[in-house]
């Protein structure tokens, strides 16, 4: 992953940065590919832990967030999911921030599912929305499409201003969410 990051040219979009309060960080399952790298670069000091999924797959991912410092709390919509939305909310407090997709582990691709809404809701935090682009790329044929950089493109990272959903029901917290993450 870091040589095919080394690879590449980067330019990066942010509108109006990352809060200095812990927040939640939201991109696509499809995306997760390059984020670790774009969240390094824009708080290289500061503790996250990702939310992933329970299965298989998920101990792998595990494995590779854990090579850049990244805790991980282990649950999804489907198993265990109140127990890792308590653990998310408690890093939250903690300091942490959490880096959450929306869509994931098995989709719909680009659904919001409920955690993030209640996560948001109950600890308060603003939703930063992170998102990048590959000039070339090679896109897999699974649910979410996940996507692959390939050597030497260009890869640019967009960053949305910070929101919050407090204010928001569920149903309109989820298609806010939803909206801001499809903008691009």
């Amino acid at each position: 992953m870091r040589l095919l990051y080394a690879t590449c040219k980067k330019e990066f979009k942010i509108e109006g940065g990352i809060p200095q309060e812990p927040c939640i960080i939201a991109f696509w399952h499809g995306e997760l590919l390059m984020h670790p790298f774009l969240y390094q670069k824009l708080r290289p000091n500061h503790k996250i832990a990702a939310m992933i999924s329970e299965h298989f797959d998920g101990e792998l991912i595990a494995r590779t967030i854990a090579y850049f410092g990244f805790d991980a709390i282990r649950g999804s919509s489907r198993k265990g999911g109140a127990k890792a939305l308590i653990a998310a909310f408690r890093k939250i407090k903690e300091g942490y921030d959490i880096a959450i997709t929306p869509d994931g582990p098995r989709g719909p691709r680009h659904s919001v599912a409920p955690g993030i809404v209640a996560l948001a809701k109950k600890s308060n935090a603003p939703i930063v929305i992170f998102h990048y682009e590959a000039s070339k790329c090679w896109q897999l044929k699974s649910w979410d499409r996940f996507i692959i950089p390939k050597p030497f493109s260009k890869i640019t990272f967009f960053v949305k201003k910070p929101f919050k959903i407090n204010s928001f029901d569920d149903n309109k917290a989820k298609a806010f969410i939803q909206e801001k993450m499809l903008q691009f």
